[in-house]
């Protein structure tokens, strides 16, 4: 943001992104057939840095309930192997040199309410992920009203504006939090 002007325009982007990555981590939490984007959020430890599974191996759904991972380096099979294990996702690779395959559980009712849990801590990450960004651009707007730049109501007005933002984003979150919650608890 330019030091002189407060850009509404530039915090809704960046709220929109929050929201965005949000419903990904969503879309990964199946309740029914197996899917690769389960794995999107995992990362591996890989030539020194961490790196998304997706980016060191092929993942496919060869069954309904299984998913199929191809570590292209053998190197890494063992770092992808402890990312799935480690996870909060409660999966059990099973190694066959660079081929993991990993066998979904059926979905009892601990194993929803699990989910469930995940589905909060993603929300609760993507909650603090927009009031990051509301923080930003209420500092924002203090540092312009010191500056001069601003009048003290102008900045209030504009705290509104981002406020309001900020409350329409939080209730996104947690309508698809809701309907996930719902779609994980049915049987």
């Amino acid at each position: 943001m330019d030091e002189n002007e407060f850009d509404l325009d530039d915090l809704m982007r960046r709220m929109d992104g929050a929201v965005s990555v949000f419903k990904t981590e969503m879309a990964g939490l199946r309740t029914g057939r197996a899917s690769i984007s389960i794995l999107d959020p995992l990362m591996a430890e890989a030539y020194g840095q961490m790196t998304p599974i997706n980016q060191l191996a092929t993942i496919s759904v060869p069954e309904p309930r299984m998913i199929s991972v191809q570590v292209w380096d053998k190197n890494n099979a063992t770092a992808v192997e402890r990312a799935i294990r480690e996870s909060d996702l409660g999966l059990n690779p099973v190694v066959e040199g660079t081929l993991l395959r990993i066998p979904l559980p059926e979905l009892n009712e601990e194993r929803r309410q699990e989910l469930v849990k995940v589905a909060h801590k993603y929300a609760e990450q993507a909650r603090v992920a927009v009031r990051n960004v509301r923080r930003d651009g209420m500092d924002h707007l203090k540092k312009m009203e010191k500056a001069g730049n601003i009048g003290q109501d102008e900045q209030h007005a504009h705290g509104d504006d981002v406020q309001e933002l900020t409350d329409g984003h939080i209730a996104d979150i947690d309508a698809i939090l809701a309907n996930k919650e719902e779609e994980i608890l049915t049987v």
